[in-house]
């Protein structure tokens, strides 16, 4: 089998030849037909995470050691399965959920692998999508995305996901009241989709591209601000008629998150969720008297992937710009994601 992996922190991405896996046990096999190309692999790629302050968390703490298989967006066709995986649709094109628990521990147990304190997460610590093969280890992790483009599917993995647990910590959101989206990139423009999704209507897309902005309002923004602006914190107000509701935070620097919660108003809620890094004080009095809601929303389950792909299914959740280009590219990819050129999302097609 074909693979693209790190080799070496900080450096483009080596095709490497190694032997297809066999499936054994509960494992499936899985021939890949598309990968979504996200973000936080340009983090990974590059070997380490922004804490803040001057700290990073190095991959290399999470045990990950070159070479490694990155991409957690992976759909395929089912082509082999172990004599313990049950039935399994063989032949049948499935999208898989990358956020992989243990299998043993409490949280496995509960469906929310995503919180599990040993993953397997595929693409991180477990070989990922950037390759023609991927090898699952139980079919609870394959999700029939049959009836939307698969292409988008892919994207849904993540992204989808990702957006769509935040937005459900904000829930329910009354209807006369704003909540900002911090970025407007393919994180951001999902975001805002599933608000729309969910039935919210009053959305402002913040960044500091403002040629994301069109691509913003045709997925349901109701209004755009650019958050390089000197005054940006008063535009926001401005924009939502006084205080907001609540933020969702796809980018999660020092800037975002500080625009963020400068406008909610008392019992609004935050959720940060992007891994751009960085740091902000916090009174915690302030927090108190405000009644603040600051919550990291990680990825999601399994049982929420397929709550997205019925919304999409439904046709309530709109698709967002994508674009596909060979596995062959998906260096360059990350290298366009890095310096923000992408809008919406590059999906690499594997032939």
């Amino acid at each position: 089998m074909l693979s693209y992996d790190v080799v070496e922190w900080g450096k483009p991405l080596a095709p490497r030849e190694h032997p297809t896996p066999d499936p054994k046990g509960t494992e499936v096999l899985l021939k890949l037909k598309y990968c979504g190309v996200c973000h936080s692999d340009v983090h990974i790629r590059d070997g380490y995470f922004d804490m803040g302050g001057g700290k990073r968390f190095f991959m290399g703490d999470r045990g990950m050691k070159p070479p490694i298989t990155l991409g957690h967006e992976p759909y395929g066709t089912v082509i082999a399965a172990g004599p313990d995986a049950g039935v399994v649709a063989i032949g049948e094109d499935r999208l898989v959920c990358p956020w992989i628990g243990c299998g043993e521990c409490a949280r496995c147990a509960e469906g929310m692998d995503n919180h599990c304190m040993a993953p397997r997460w595929a693409g991180v610590q477990a070989p990922g999508g950037y390759a023609d093969h991927l090898l699952i280890p139980h079919p609870r992790y394959l999700v029939d995305a049959s009836g939307i483009d698969p292409a988008w599917a892919a994207t849904l993995a993540c992204s989808g996901l990702t957006t769509y647990s935040a937005v459900s910590a904000l829930t329910p959101i009354p209807a006369d009241e704003w909540v900002a989206v911090m970025g407007a990139g393919g994180l951001g423009l999902m975001a805002i989709g599933m608000l729309r999704a969910l039935g919210h209507e009053r959305i402002v897309a913040v960044d500091i591209d403002p040629d994301k902005f069109p691509a913003a309002i045709a997925e349901g923004a109701a209004a755009t601000l650019n958050g390089s602006e000197p005054d940006a914190a008063k535009k926001l107000l401005e924009i939502a008629g006084g205080m907001l509701f609540g933020a969702v935070d796809l980018v999660n620097n020092t800037e975002t998150a500080t625009l963020a919660m400068s406008g909610i108003r008392k019992g609004g809620r935050v959720i940060l969720v992007g891994l751009y890094g960085g740091e902000i004080p916090i009174s915690l009095v302030s927090v108190v008297q405000r009644a603040l809601t600051i919550r990291g929303s990680s990825v999601g389950t399994v049982a929420e992937l397929k709550q997205v792909i019925e919304l999409a299914r439904a046709g309530k959740l709109k698709q967002i710009p994508i674009e596909k280009r060979p596995l062959s590219e998906v260096s360059r990819t990350l290298d366009e994601l890095k310096a923000g050129k992408i809008v919406g999302r590059v999906v690499a097609e594997i032939d």
